[in-house]
């Protein structure tokens, strides 16, 4: 593979979380390298009352763009585990994998708000400039930890 990109997949489940993450890293690693892998975080659903959300985030090495690596990649490994999409957005899912930042670009940028979405990035890069807030991922998930309910789960490593 030429020209690899990196791409920092944000993964999320709240239906049976301790096994689908794990098999969406297999799949991963079936589909390019996985380098790196940031700690588990527990947070609450967002958008609507279900189980709580597993979260971590993935550096991903790829040849694909983004559009690409989302239709060859990123939705097979949903569909395969399960994840049904459906007009109700904010259901409980086995799966979600949502692209956070290519080639060092931010990606979807709504979703940045979130820790779940921060806290796992800033694990595998604390330094990092927050697109929307000007400052350091590490410094905003120090800030917004305790207020969005995340925390990280030290008893689990996938």
């Amino acid at each position: 593979m030429n020209n690899l990109h990196r791409a920092y997949l944000n993964c999320g489940s709240n239906i049976e979380p301790q096994l689908n993450l794990p098999k969406a890293l297999d799949l991963l690693r079936q589909a390019g390298e996985v380098v790196s892998i940031s700690k588990v975080w527990e947070s609450p659903s967002v958008g609507f009352d279900g189980p709580n959300f597993l979260n971590l985030c993935v550096l991903f090495l790829t040849d694909l763009q983004p559009a690409e690596l989302k239709e060859k990649v990123i939705r097979p490994i949903e569909s395969k585990l399960g994840r049904i999409r459906n007009a109700e957005k904010n259901a409980p899912r086995t799966l979600d994998i949502d692209l956070v930042l290519f080639d060092d670009k931010p990606i979807q940028i709504k979703y940045w708000e979130y820790a779940f979405v921060a806290a796992p990035l800033a694990d595998l890069l604390p330094d990092f400039m927050h697109p929307l807030h000007k400052k350091k991922l590490s410094a905003f998930v120090a800030q917004t930890e305790g207020a969005q309910s995340i925390f990280r789960r030290a008893d689990l490593i996938f």
